[in-house]
């Protein structure tokens, strides 16, 4: 009798503890970020301060799982490949409903990636290779090609320029009036410059099974999430450090030692992604190829990743596209990198260009992610000593967002990129990107690439891609660094992600 007694006193114990092993629903958390966003639908624009929101909101038919492997999200299962690689059948998910409380089926999917082929950079990529969208049944689409390519379901997956379901009849708006989606979260008010809240949606029917980083079961412990727009890094890591937000994200990296010492704690992405410098290949001075090579050349990563970055912990100089680890890594064309610039060669090229120094390089830039504004100052240096007459354009994040779009305002913007799993979702790689880097050699190399779905012999052809680029220098690499950003102790179920989202995430009782 005495054994059982203590056998129940013990069972009793743990009864808590298995009560509590599913985390509690409730609370709300402050989120913050380095700005408002220029717009929340996630079709319309490439910026990731869009992604970072709307994937809450909003869902797409595939996303990442681990290994940054495609997995389903509002597809049943992954799709079915026709033999000569012109054809993809996707079965829908049932069940699944809008925040407006109509059912998702087939009709509203081919409306969605209609308006996604007509408003988003990433669709009008695929749009150059669609045939038809159409609906065999309500519960699955048939994607047609006009020829084979590999990226399609990367693009049906990314969360920027995304392919998102939306109502059919809400398809048609352009610009975007009405933000329903199928997300776990749905909008609930937005003032700008002070919140975006979005609050639990008690119709969301999430996938089986446990979490699979962007993927598999999203679970809505959390009744409010609230994104909060702090421009300036400093008062980023002000708010961080006395416990404002649950989450910080995009710090200075040389606020590490300042967040540890805080009421939340650092959380360090390894490695995140790359800075570059875009140039305006449409009109403007890097119309010129020659301008373009000077730029290169003048240069110097290296002095500009220490002024962004500081301490090496935090920052490789790099030239390759993909850092070693990836299966996109290789040298093509890296001899065109110099670590501490070439100040003679670029001043040659701007010498066979013409250039006068009469007609000043527009650089666009912000001081919302500080590491761009440090680079560019650096970059200010180097060009100058080579012949340039600079300008630096500094704006808000969500002005740069804007003013890209029109090349008659720049001839530089600056902006950084996680590594994304699938090369064809780098923006330069639409012809259509701010940028618009089209050419005869970028196509066929892309297009080689784009075509082959053997993953060995499109890591081989991505070669004659990073050839295209250092050759033409459309676009111009930094390096590699390391990302920085804020948590509560109290928040849980984060995984760390180039986009961070709070599916899964809740407050520890």
């Amino acid at each position: 009798m005495r054994r059982l007694l203590q056998m129940a006193a013990v069972v009793a114990a743990l009864l808590p503890a298995f009560a509590s092993a599913e985390p509690q629903k409730g609370g709300v958390i402050d989120v913050a970020t380095v700005g408002e966003p220029p717009t929340l639908d996630p079709m319309a624009s490439t910026a990731d301060l869009v992604g970072i929101v709307t994937q809450h909101i909003f869902e797409t038919l595939y996303t990442f799982g681990k290994d940054w492997a495609i997995t389903p999200l509002l597809a049943a299962d992954l799709p079915q490949i026709s033999d000569d690689g012109l054809t993809y059948t996707i079965p829908l998910r049932t069940g699944i409903k809008f925040h407006d409380g109509s059912d998702m089926d087939s009709a509203d999917v081919v409306a969605s990636l209609q308006r996604w082929m007509k408003v988003a950079t990433r669709g009008k990529q695929a749009a150059e290779v669609v045939a038809s969208i159409e609906a065999p049944d309500a519960n699955s689409v048939k994607i047609t090609l006009k020829t084979p390519y590999a990226p399609l379901q990367s693009l049906l997956a990314f969360n920027n320029a995304a392919a998102i379901i939306i109502p059919s009849e809400n398809a048609g708006e352009d610009p975007m009036t009405k933000f329903i989606g199928t997300g776990p979260y749905m909008l609930k008010d937005r003032k700008p410059d002070q919140f975006i809240q979005l609050v639990r949606f008690d119709g969301y029917k999430p996938l089986e099974g446990e979490s699979n980083f962007y993927g598999g079961a999203r679970k809505q412990y959390l009744d409010e999430i609230r994104f909060v727009p702090v421009p300036d890094p400093n008062t980023r890591v002000e708010g961080a450090v006395a416990g404002q937000f649950a989450y910080a994200d995009a710090l200075p990296v040389e606020s590490y030692d300042k967040i540890s010492g805080g009421k939340t704690k650092p959380v360090i992405l390894k490695p995140f992604g790359w800075p570059v410098f875009v140039m305006n290949t449409k009109e403007g001075l890097n119309s010129d190829i020659r301008i373009r090579k000077a730029i290169q050349a003048a240069l110097a990563p290296s002095d500009m990743l220490t002024a962004a970055f500081g301490s090496q912990d935090f920052f490789a100089v790099d030239a390759s596209m993909y850092p070693e680890g990836f299966a996109w890594h290789n040298a093509a064309g890296t001899d065109a990198y110099k670590p501490d610039g070439d100040t003679e060669a670029a001043a040659a090229l701007l010498k066979e260009a013409g250039y006068d120094g009469s007609k000043p390089l527009r650089i666009l830039t912000s001081r919302q992610y500080e590491f761009h504004y440090k680079m560019a100052q650096v970059a200010q240096a180097y060009l100058e000593q080579a012949g340039f007459k600079v300008q630096l354009d500094v704006v808000e994040w969500a002005t740069l967002t804007k003013n890209r779009t029109d090349p008659k305002l720049w001839d530089i913007y600056i902006t950084h990129s996680p590594f994304l799993p699938e090369p064809s979702l780098n923006g330069f790689m639409s012809d259509t990107t701010p940028g618009w880097w089209a050419t005869d050699a970028k196509h066929k190399a892309v297009e080689a690439f784009n075509k082959e779905s053997d993953p060995a012999k499109r890591a081989k052809l991505y070669e004659a891609v990073q050839q295209a680029i250092y050759d033409e220098a459309p676009i111009f690499k930094i390096g590699d660094f390391n990302a920085l950003a804020a948590q509560s102790p109290e928040l849980k179920g984060v995984t760390p992600a180039p986009w961070p989202y709070f599916w899964n995430a809740y407050l520890e009782k």
